[in-house]
């Protein structure tokens, strides 16, 4: 025990030392355009101390509200939620963003947005049209027209949320080779094999989530051995074994993102495993917390660990530092971003300073983080 004891604290005081000496991190912030907000803003995270530099307007566009970064982390990716559209922009000095153009999506409500670690391709999950797309990258970062557009269909038992297909994220494999893309409308994971060099996407399974869930978006562990699918209906997580070499996704546990004895009402965002691959995490909407679960290295079952109060309203994103020291959630609906830090050995979280005002967050994403 003491040569655990001992190993832990080491590891502590690495970490602390690595955010200690760690340069500014750039972080880049999608919102919706309401009380006030214009677009994209930017802002420097102090990663010594958990804080933020006042956010600054990076590009004027509206409700963008999923980014994403190119693999060699210069061109940022925005979905449009309203009017729908997918747009481009190089990262410049000081995060300042240039627009290298908007792409002809055909699309009805983006929501998500992925680029592939090849460089070649980026998907965008359709919640309206309840499809997902791909475009392929041109030179320079652009996106060229749609090259694939995979519809789905069917629906589920809640009427007022699973009435027709609603795909609500894109996350790809660690591989690159297959792309997950919960669908909360009828209740599946479906799983693509993508093809970088047409920029094309084909079917190979799919996971069926109990009805009713509402899968919203997942997670691979970094190990490429599970999946972890938030559910939004539901507020649970379903961990799926994966298989690398097929795609094939095999349940093998669900459980609630809420603490026992909750009965008011919530729904769930977001999920994130830890860069370490021994923590999960998932956002209450209602509760107003970041669940914290607990890796097994060898199995990948979760164990509940608690919900930490988020100190606003609506954790809509959040996102992990790359050196898995900090924790910035994007609270949707009380106008904040709020900052925590995060245990080496248990994975909790401590709220660090007070929230940075900012109208309606919902994507955080730093530079350096994939």
């Amino acid at each position: 025990m003491f040569r655990i004891a001992r190993i832990l604290a080491l590891l502590t005081s690495a970490m602390s030392s690595l955010s200690a000496s760690a340069p500014p991190l750039r972080v880049f912030v999608g919102t919706y355009t309401a009380n006030g907000s214009r677009g994209i803003y930017t802002t420097t995270f102090d990663s010594a101390k958990g804080t933020f530099t006042a956010p600054v307007l990076a590009a004027e566009t509206p409700n963008p509200s999923f980014l994403d970064l190119s693999p060699d982390q210069t061109v940022l990716y925005a979905v449009n939620e309203s009017p729908a559209g997918v747009r481009a922009y190089t990262i410049g000095a000081g995060g300042a963003l240039s627009p290298l153009g908007k792409a002809p999506s055909g699309l009805v409500g983006p929501c998500d947005v992925a680029a592939h670690s090849g460089g070649r391709l980026v998907v965008v999950a359709d919640y309206s049209g309840g499809s997902v797309a791909a475009f392929p990258v041109l030179a320079g970062g652009a996106l060229g027209p749609r090259s694939d557009l995979e519809p789905h269909t069917g629906k589920s038992v809640n009427p007022q949320r699973q009435e027709a297909p609603h795909a609500h994220g894109v996350t790809y494999s660690p591989d690159g080779r297959f792309l997950a893309v919960p669908d909360l409308g009828i209740d599946q994971v479906k799983v693509y094999a993508v093809e970088t060099a047409t920029a094309t996407l084909h079917p190979v399974g799919a996971l069926a989530i109990a009805a009713g869930s509402g899968p919203r978006h997942c997670a691979f562990s970094h190990d490429g051995h599970q999946l972890y699918v938030i559910n939004e209906l539901f507020s649970t997580i379903t961990v799926a074994a994966f298989d690398p070499v097929s795609g094939a996704l095999q349940a093998t546990q669900t459980l609630s993102t809420l603490p026992t004895g909750y009965s008011g009402a919530s729904t769930t965002a977001e999920i994130v495993v830890h860069p370490s691959n021994r923590f999960v995490y998932g956002s209450n909407r209602g509760h107003d917390s970041i669940a914290v679960f607990s890796r097994d290295p060898k199995s990948g079952a979760l164990t509940w660990v608690e919900a930490t109060p988020i100190g606003g309203k609506t954790p809509r994103n959040f996102a992990v530092s790359p050196d898995g020291a900090w924790l910035i959630s994007a609270n949707q609906d009380s106008d904040t971003l709020t900052v925590f830090s995060i245990h080496p050995s248990t994975g909790k979280l401590t709220p660090s300073g007070p929230a940075t005002a900012l109208p309606r967050p919902v994507c955080v994403k730093f530079v350096g983080a994939r």
